[in-house]
C-alpha cells in the first residue's frame, strides 16, 4: 500500500447529506461525498516517498458510482490539485467493480506498480495516479514529429548515411520433444486449454521437476551447429518474476553457465539485396521452460481465442494460488502516456465485455534461447539471420520453427549511433514480429524514427523501452517503458542436479548431425549451380532432400534443378502443398528427365506426365505406355504429316514464301497438333524448313 498507519498523516474527513452530481472538480474535492454513499478521507503524508494520497472507502451499489468516478478522475487533471498523487480504492462487489471500470473508461489514469486482489473478501485494491499533462509546446512537437515520420519517410534517407544501426536478436526456439522439459505431459499445438497439465507444470506444492534428457541433446545439437563452445558442466537456475502465465512464480532457466556460448552463424544474403556472405556472432544458447499462454476472450467465454490488439497487455497480479487457469485476469490498455487498470472479483467476470484467461498447456514446454551479438546493421540482415536460424533448427530436427505457432519467437534490440562512434545508443526492443518481412520493415522503420530524432535534436526522446510493431499502420508504438535492468534474483535450481556432458556424448551427437544449410549451399555451388538456384534448393530441407534423391538416380543436375524450381514449385505454390505432400517421387522425376533427354518423349509431353505424376502418382514408363506417348522419331512419318499440313494451308504457304517467315511457327504447331504432340521437335523443324523453302 502507498502508506501505513505509522506515517505522520493529517486526516481531513467530512460527511454531507446528499451527492451533488454537477459539482465542479475542485469544489467536488473540497466538500465531502454523501454520508450514505461514500466515506471520503483526504490524507496528506509528510514522507517524501508518499507525499499525499486520497483514501476512498466505497459502500454503495448504486449506478451513481459511474458519475462519481467520472468526476473523481476529472479532479486528477486539475493543476491546482498537484498535491493529490494517488488514491486507494476498495471495491466490495462485482457491480461496484463494473461501475469502477466504467469510470476509468471515461477518464483513464495511470496505475501504480503495486496491486492486490483478495479472493477471500472479494475485494479489489488498486493504486492510481494521474497522467502527466503535456504542455501545448510538447503536444505540438509530438504532433509535428508524428506527421513528419509518417508523411516524409524519404526525407530521412539523406541522414541515414551518417548513422549506423546496431541490431541484436533474442530468439526463443520451442523444441519438438514428445514431452515437456520437466514433466511427462505431452504438448500439441491447438489442444483444448489446460488439457496437457500436471502438478509439475502447474506449480503445485510438492511437485518436483525431472529433466527431459532430449532437451540436453537438442541443445548440444544446436550448439554444435552454431559453432559454439559447449559447457561440459552447467546448471539450471530460477529466474524469479510474477506474471499471470507463470504459475510457479519463477522460470527454470540458465543464468551464468549456459550450455553453449561464443558461436557464429553463416548467412548468404538474397541476390535481390546485393547478395554476399555474412557471419553473425552468437553470444549464448541456454535451456529454459516456456510460460503459459494468455487468452483474450469475449464475454468470459473461454472456448474462443481472439488475438488482442497490440496495445493490450497484462498487469501483474501475483497473489493468486494455483491452479491459475481458474482465475480471470484483465489487462492494461496503453495509449500514449495513459494506462488504465481493470480487475474484478469472480462474481463480476460475466459482467465484463472481455477478459483475459490463462492456458497452461504451454507451461513447461522446453525452449532454447539463442542470443546473437549486435552484429546486424539492416532489417534485411536481421530478417535473413532469423530465417537462417529457422532453417537450421528445421535441418537439425529440433523444432518445426513455425512462427505462427510461436515455435520461433524473435525480439529485436535496436539502437543507432553516428558513424565512427564506438558507444552504443539507447536500446529499443521490438516485439510482435510475426514474419521475417514484418521484422525487416519494423527494423527499417525504427532506424528511420531514431535517426530522425537525432537530426531534429530530440535524442532525449529515444528512451529504453519496448515497442510493438503494428502491421496495419506499418509503424512501431510504445508498449512499455523500461526503467532499468530487471532484478530476477537468479539462484541455482535446488530441485535439479547439475548437467554434465562427456566428450563421448558430445562426439556421438556431432557424428549424427545432418548436412547443415551452409555446407549444402557450398556443395551445390561446386556442382555449378547459380547462387539463385542454390538459395532456392537449400532453403527447405525437404526440397533439398528431394533434389539430392533425384540426383542419386543419375539425373542431370541442371535439368533436375530447373524442373523442381519451375513446374513443381509452381504447382506447390498454387496448390498450397509442400513437396512432401505431392505424389511424385524423386526416382520418377529422374526417369522423366531421362526420357526427355533420350528423346523417348518430348518436353511438352513431359510436362503433361509431370502434372499427372504430381497429382495422382504412378510411373513414367507406365503412363507413356498407357497413353501411347512415345515420341515419333520416324522421319518418313513426320514428313507425311508436314506434307498434309502444307497442302491444307496454301494461303499461309504463299505468305511464308512471300517473306512472312514467322509463319513457320504456325506450320510447326499444326504438325504438332496432327501428331498429338508426339513428333520430335528437332526432326520436325528440320523437315518443315526443307519443305517450306523448296522451290515450287
Amino acid at each position: 500500500m502507498p502508506f501505513s498507519g505509522e506515517e505522520d498523516v493529517e486526516v481531513y474527513s467530512t460527511d454531507v447529506e446528499e451527492f451533488i452530481m454537477d459539482l465542479e472538480p475542485a469544489e467536488f474535492a473540497k466538500k465531502a461525498i454523501c454520508s450514505n454513499f461514500f466515506n471520503l478521507s483526504i490524507l496528506r503524508c509528510s514522507t517524501s516517498t508518499h507525499r499525499s494520497c486520497c483514501h476512498f472507502s466505497v459502500y454503495s451499489k448504486k449506478s451513481i458510482l459511474a458519475t462519481f468516478f467520472f468526476n473523481l478522475f476529472k479532479l486528477f487533471g486539475v493543476k491546482s490539485w498537484t498535491h493529490l498523487k494517488g488514491i486507494i480504492l476498495c471495491v466490495y462487489s462485482s457491480k461496484m467493480a463494473l461501475a469502477f471500470l466504467r469510470g476509468i473508461h471515461l477518464n483513464p489514469s495511470m496505475v501504480y506498480p503495486s496491486s492486490y486482489f483478495s479472493r477471500k473478501h472479494g475485494v479489489l485494491y488498486c493504486c492510481m495516479r494521474s497522467a502527466q499533462t503535456q504542455t501545448v509546446t510538447q503536444e505540438k512537437e509530438q504532433t509535428k514529429l508524428k506527421v513528419s515520420t509518417q508523411s516524409q519517410p524519404k526525407a530521412v534517407d539523406k541522414f541515414l548515411k551518417d548513422f549506423e544501426a546496431v541490431i541484436g536478436i533474442e530468439t526463443h526456439v520451442q523444441l519438438s520433444t514428445l514431452t515437456k522439459a520437466f514433466c511427462s505431459c505431452p504438448y500439441n499445438y491447438g489442444s483444448p486449454p489446460n488439457t496437457s497439465v500436471c502438478p509439475v507444470c502447474m506449480g503445485l506444492p510438492g511437485a518436483l521437476p525431472v529433466l527431459n534428457s532430449k532437451v540436453i541433446e537438442c541443445a548440444v545439437r544446436v550448439g554444435l551447429a552454431l559453432n559454439c563452445k559447449l559447457s561440459l558442466n552447467s546448471k539450471f537456475d530460477r529466474k524469479q518474476y510474477f506474471y499471470p502465465d507463470l504459475p510457479k512464480g519463477y522460470q527454470i532457466s540458465q543464468f551464468d553457465i549456459p550450455v553453449c556460448s561464443g558461436g557464429y552463424l553463416d548467412v548468404d544474403l538474397p541476390l535481390e539485396y546485393g547478395g554476399g556472405h555474412r557471419k553473425f556472432g552468437i553470444t549464448r544458447v541456454h535451456m529454459e521452460e516456456d510460460a503459459g499462454k494468455l487468452l483474450h476472450t469475449d464475454g468470459g467465454n473461454y472456448s474462443q481465442e481472439r488475438t488482442p490488439p497490440s496495445h493490450l497487455n497484462i498487469l501483474v497480479l501475483a497473489t493468486f494460488p494455483p491452479p491459475l487457469f481458474q482465475i480471470t485476469y484483465s489487462c492494461i490498455h496503453q495509449m500514449h502516456h495513459i494506462v488504465m487498470f481493470m480487475a474484478v472479483d469472480f462474481a463480476g467476470v460475466d459482467l465484463l465485455g472481455s477478459v483475459m484467461q490463462v492456458d497452461l498447456n504451454r507451461a513447461g514446454v522446453p525452449l532454447l534461447e539463442i542470443v546473437s551479438e549486435p552484429d546486424m546493421r539492416t532489417g534485411i540482415e536481421a530478417a535473413e539471420y532469423a530465417a537462417e536460424l529457422q532453417r537450421l533448427v528445421r535441418y537439425l530436427g529440433v523444432s518445426n520453427g513455425n512462427m505462427q505457432e510461436g515455435s520461433l519467437r524473435c525480439d529485436v534490440n535496436i539502437s543507432v549511433r553516428p558513424i565512427g562512434q564506438l558507444a552504443f545508443g539507447t536500446k529499443v526492443e521490438i516485439k510482435n514480429l510475426n514474419s521475417f518481412s514484418s521484422m525487416s520493415r519494423a527494423i527499417d522503420y525504427e532506424i528511420s524514427r531514431q535517426v530522425q530524432l537525432h537530426n531534429q535534436g530530440q535524442v532525449e526522446q529515444i528512451v529504453q523501452e519496448t515497442r510493438l510493431w503494428e502491421e496495419g499502420a506499418q509503424k512501431t508504438v510504445t508498449m512499455r517503458k523500461k526503467e532499468g535492468l530487471a532484478d530476477y534474483r537468479y539462484f541455482p535450481e535446488p530441485d535439479l542436479p547439475g548437467v554434465t556432458l562427456t566428450e563421448e556424448y558430445v562426439d556421438s551427437i556431432r557424428e549424427s548431425l545432418p548436412e547443415l544449410p551452409e555446407d549444402k549451399r557450398r556443395r551445390y555451388e561446386k556442382m555449378g549451380l547459380s547462387m539463385q538456384d542454390v538459395l532456392f534448393l537449400a532453403n527447405d530441407i525437404n526440397v533439398a532432400e528431394f533434389f539430392d534423391a533425384t540426383l542419386s538416380g543419375g539425373a542431370d543436375i541442371k535439368l533436375a534443378a530447373n524442373w523442381i524450381m519451375g513446374d513443381i514449385a509452381a504447382y506447390m505454390k498454387n496448390g498450397k502443398v509442400t513437396i512432401s505432400e505431392i505424389k511424385l517421387t524423386p526416382q520418377e522425376l529422374g526417369e522423366l528427365i531421362a526420357s526427355i533427354k533420350d528423346g523417348t518423349i518430348s518436353g511438352k509431353i513431359g510436362k503433361e506426365i509431370l502434372f499427372e505424376l504430381i497429382a495422382k502418382g504412378g510411373t513414367v514408363k507406365g503412363l507413356i505406355k498407357e497413353k501411347d506417348l512415345v515420341q515419333i522419331v520416324d522421319s518418313a512419318e513426320i514428313e507425311k504429316m508436314v506434307d498434309k499440313v502444307i497442302a491444307d494451308n496454301p494461303k499461309q504457304l504463299e505468305q511464308y514464301r512471300g517473306g512472312k517467315t514467322k509463319l513457320q511457327g504456325f506450320f510447326a504447331g499444326q504438325v504438332m497438333k496432327e501428331s498429338k504432340g508426339k513428333a520430335n521437335p528437332k526432326l520436325l523443324n528440320k523437315i518443315l524448313l526443307e519443305k517450306l523453302n523448296a522451290k515450287s
